[in-house]
């Protein structure tokens, strides 16, 4: 019930999400980029891991800004076109949290799956409210 209130606020004003995504997006890159990095002993990943991560949130935030301020038509694809990189981004997260899973600690699987966890609803959010909005 929760969830298609929230799909039917976001079909009204689907740039919000543009904005909520560009938002996650730098926080995720802060935490990837700076915090973890700092507190690499603690979480296990590899600091040129971090960055290599981070790097896609960055992307992603100038993305959705631009989204944000610029697309006026066609939200449909540009909001289809940010849940697949989130897609992607998930499983290559995954993909470097195995290629390090020998240093990589509890902390650091947590961060994984929660991020992934957050991805994957906002993911959904965004297919469903795209599949919702016409093309024009």
């Amino acid at each position: 019930m929760v969830f298609r209130q929230v799909i039917n606020k976001m079909v009204v004003h689907p740039k919000r999400l543009f904005l909520i995504d560009g938002l996650g997006a730098l926080l995720s890159a802060f935490l990837l980029g700076v915090v973890l990095v700092k507190l690499e002993s603690i979480f296990g990943i590899p600091a040129k891991a971090l960055y290599i991560l981070a790097f896609f949130p960055c992307i992603f935030a100038l993305y959705d800004l631009y989204c944000y301020l610029k697309v006026k038509k066609n939200q449909r694809y540009f909001l289809t076109a940010i849940a697949l990189m989130n897609l992607i981004y998930c499983f290559i997260s995954i993909g470097v949290a195995f290629q390090h899973y020998q240093k990589i600690t509890a902390f650091g699987w947590g961060y994984i799956i929660v991020e992934i966890i957050i991805l994957i609803v906002l993911i959904n959010i965004e297919l469903k409210t795209a599949s919702k909005l016409t093309s024009t």
